[in-house]
């Protein structure tokens, strides 16, 4: 989903990058048993939850504009754009411009994606490429940051697969699930292990802690939620006396039509939430 960053503006400049990918919170959604998966628009607010270790930060504020639609027969697409900021102290503010689209083939055969990052004013670093599944494995077409084509294994998913996969075992019962992910972030050609945590369900009749627009929206009042966390680990990185520390986590609740609400950032040195500011369904296309 994400990389191992060098330094913690980095890794709040790239959240959406990673979402976009295989982030899940603002991941497109996938098709699952229990019906079609919902188009709509979300604005999140970004903001510090607390700072720690060596790398500690006085502040982190931003917002993310993110929309979704699409359809089990043409596809998903996601659109979304981040503008962030992240305060180290001594007058050091980095101001970061993230956008970002994708496409996903909702057999997960196919994935296209594009991501271009400003961080104040630096020249874009765009990440641009296609995935195809074919036969037992997965071939990475990159036009951007560098011409390069390379194979995955076949048993790699993409993000919206890895969320079918999450939803599916939720639905299951089952409060474990380990996927291998590729989605096109850092200079396109990571794959990361992931382990995701599942809770209880939440029934539709529960009202949260604290409400926000979609728990409020008459489409989402009957939609059963999960509480959910997924731990991204660096598939190439050695872990040390047994244990692999997490390049970062996310938790967040998922519905059962893909919506995610209530997510938390967590990079080791500090933790982001994303609250749900607003929240729209948009009109869907029906699958012919």
């Amino acid at each position: 989903m994400i990389l191992p960053f060098p330094t913690p503006s980095r890794a709040l400049v790239l959240t959406i990058a990673v979402a976009a990918g295989s982030g899940l919170a603002f991941a497109p959604p996938a098709a699952a048993a229990g019906g079609p998966f919902l188009a709509h628009q979300a604005l999140y607010d970004l903001s510090l939850v607390k700072s720690r270790g060596s790398n500690a930060i006085n502040d982190a504020r931003g917002r993310i504009l993110y929309n979704f639609s699409g359809n089990s027969c043409d596809g998903y697409t996601s659109e979304f754009r981040q503008v962030s900021e992240l305060d180290s102290g001594e007058g050091k503010v980095t101001l970061s411009d993230l956008r970002s689209s994708s496409w996903e083939d909702a057999a997960g055969k196919s994935y296209r994606f594009k991501i271009d990052t400003r961080m104040n004013d630096s020249e874009s670093a765009p990440v641009n490429g296609v995935a195809e599944r074919i036969g037992d494995h997965i071939t990475v077409k990159l036009t951007a940051p560098a011409k390069k084509t390379f194979d995955l294994d076949g048993k790699i998913v993409f993000p919206t697969e890895q969320i079918q996969h999450i939803i599916a075992a939720a639905r299951d019962g089952k409060s474990l699930l380990e996927l291998t992910v590729y989605d096109g972030s850092d200079n396109g050609e990571k794959v990361y292990n992931t382990l995701t945590v599942i809770g209880r369900p939440i029934l539709s009749d529960r009202l949260p802690a604290s409400p926000d627009p979609s728990t409020a929206n008459d489409v989402m009042k009957s939609m059963t939620r999960w509480p959910v966390t997924v731990s991204y680990y660096d598939r190439d990185a050695r872990a040390k006396d047994g244990e692999q520390t997490p390049v970062y986590a996310m938790s967040f609740e998922l519905y059962e039509n893909g919506v995610s609400r209530a997510l938390v950032l967590d990079y080791n040195d500090f933790v982001i939430s994303g609250a749900l500011d607003k929240f729209d369904v948009k009109d869907s296309k029906p699958c012919k």
